[in-house]
């Protein structure tokens, strides 16, 4: 072989590995310029708050005021005996007695309200037990693990004062002795200070999820009001925007109530199978790639109304609900397995640091990684880390999957006592100071790819100017573009402008321009270069 056909050989050999560099998935696809499509296939009532405005209220006292346009699923409720001015408290928890003897209120006194009807509810205490009539004394007790009839109650309410009658029997009554029982057989008024007459205080009433929308209309009209915001909420226009903006990914938020489209269990309502499709079908048109983030697992691994927890629970560590959970990853990666427009399934959105276990978690994870590859080899798969008190390197440390493995962390510069009183320039030196030295150690730590899935354009800074808007945002962008896998901004349409990308893109307070650019890939130019050298010596020996 002559030295010009060797030199030759050697070119094109090292042409080909630098071919294969570009080829890498992430470097091909240039990391993740994202978007999430939140408050759409998964309801988040902060979002769009008018999906509840028609939610009827109870009409249950011949023309008396009632508390059921604010008591949906999960409002949390306190009661007080006007007569013995004491708090009525499940002793413990919840699991034995209750009595009418609290002189304050906290955490046994505080109930969950489960809606039946209008004006029937349940009461779940703080270990998850329901107050009950059933004992044939009618005396109250919190030891029913699951609701039934004896544990339903018809609500009356006139101003701040209630009466509570079970299905089947008297009203409540507070005894001298401190304890409930349902044995009231008179109807009783609101003026007068009587046994069965109990103030009662909202302590809070923030979930308004998938659960509290379905569950407050029926179904019927909850089928009515999601098809509409599923069909006009995100369309094909959406993503034509989004192409133009420079945005090559959407993180579509799902519940795990998709696998039983069109007709999942109650209250839930179908058709997220058939928006998702759509979803798909555009990314397609627009040469954008989809993730499918898991926002809501049935028990709820949160409590918050994204999980479309039903009351703030968070039920979700148990091994039905995480066997349930892998058959809907099952599900999606067979779904999608051959559709060019999925780059990555995300096995469980912002699990609780506070109440979900991290070996649990790492199981689940390793179960779930391994769904997806038997349908996929090179999809992404994403696991988010735990929100509360826990540190991503803990995922680092897991061995979760060999290959394509990714940390989704959410970013925000809120929702945390130490941001209250930063101002705009210390907020923003916090993203250089901090985020971006964590971002250097996950890059550089062996294992996964680093994904900053949520983030937005606000903060708690009051009377932010617009070019402090555009100069949080362009560190924010600066920096979070650095991670290995890329970003993703949280959300695209958002009834409060600062969270919503569009209206920040529209209105140039974010500023994307210098962040979309698509530089030369370092490797394609020089595999390029090389092609071109080839070609000049291959003339040159002629």
């Amino acid at each position: 072989m002559g030295r010009f056909a060797r030199l030759r050989l050697e070119i094109m050999m090292l042409c080909s590995i630098l071919f294969a560099l570009t080829l890498s998935p992430v470097d091909a696809f240039d990391k993740v310029r994202g978007v999430n499509l939140g408050g759409w296939l998964v309801v988040e009532g902060w979002i769009k708050p008018s999906l509840f405005d028609g939610i009827p209220n109870g009409d249950m006292l011949c023309h008396k005021a009632c508390f059921l346009c604010a008591a949906q699923d999960g409002t949390q409720v306190q009661l007080k005996s006007v007569t013995l001015q004491k708090y009525i408290s499940a002793v413990g928890g919840g699991g034995s007695n209750v009595t009418v003897d609290r002189d304050s209120a906290s955490t046994w006194e505080t109930f969950k309200l489960w809606r039946v009807s209008e004006n029937q509810f349940q009461f779940r205490t703080l270990q998850g037990q329901f107050l009950s009539s059933a004992n044939d004394n009618g005396l109250i007790m919190a030891n029913a693990d699951t609701p039934g009839m004896t544990e339903t109650f018809f609500i009356e309410r006139n101003n701040s004062r209630i009466h509570i009658k079970p299905t089947n029997g008297s009203y409540i009554q507070a005894t001298t002795d401190n304890v409930l029982v349902a044995n009231y057989q008179f109807q009783p008024g609101w003026d007068d200070d009587n046994v069965a007459t109990f103030e009662m205080t909202i302590v809070s009433n923030n979930l308004h999820g998938d659960y509290q929308l379905a569950n407050g209309y029926g179904l019927e009209k909850a089928k009515t009001v999601l098809a509409e915001h599923r069909k006009t909420f995100i369309t094909s226009n959406d993503f034509e925007f989004l192409w133009k903006s420079g945005i090559n990914t959407v993180r579509i938020p799902v519940g795990w109530w998709i696998v039983k489209d069109p007709d999942p269990p109650a209250p839930f309502v179908g058709g997220s199978l058939a928006a998702l499709d759509s979803a798909f079908a555009w990314a397609q048109a627009y040469d954008i790639k989809c993730i499918i983030d898991l926002h809501a697992a049935p028990g709820s691994q949160n409590g918050m109304e994204h999980s479309a927890s039903r009351d703030g629970s968070v039920d979700w560590p148990s091994p039905d609900y995480i066997s349930q959970t892998l058959d809907v990853i099952d599900f999606l990666s067979a779904r999608y397995a051959n559709n060019t427009a999925l780059l990555g399934i995300e096995l469980l959105n912002e699990p609780s640091a506070a109440s979900v276990p991290l070996d649990m978690l790492i199981s689940y994870y390793k179960k779930g990684y391994q769904i997806v590859r038997n349908y996929l080899s090179t999809a992404y798969v994403i696991m988010c880390q735990r929100i509360g008190n826990a540190d991503p390197i803990e995922l680092y440390q897991a061995n979760i999957g060999s290959s394509n493995v990714v940390v989704d962390l959410h970013y925000y510069n809120l929702f945390d006592q130490s941001f209250d009183n930063l101002t705009g320039v210390q907020n923003i030196q916090f993203i250089y100071n901090n985020r971006a030295v964590q971002l250097e150690t996950l890059n550089s730590a062996n294992g996964p790819l680093v994904y900053i899935g949520e983030w937005v354009n606000e903060w708690d800074v009051t009377n932010a100017s617009k070019i402090q808007y555009q100069m949080f945002g362009r560190a924010q962008l600066e920096v979070y573009s650095k991670a290995s896998f890329g970003w993703s901004y949280w959300t695209l349409k958002n009834d409060q402008p600062h969270w919503d990308f569009e209206w920040n893109i529209k209105n140039r307070f974010l500023l994307l321009s210098s962040s979309s650019v698509k530089l030369p890939n370092f490797f394609l130019v020089a595999a390029l270069s090389c092609g071109t050298f080839l070609l000049t010596m291959s003339s040159f020996t002629r």
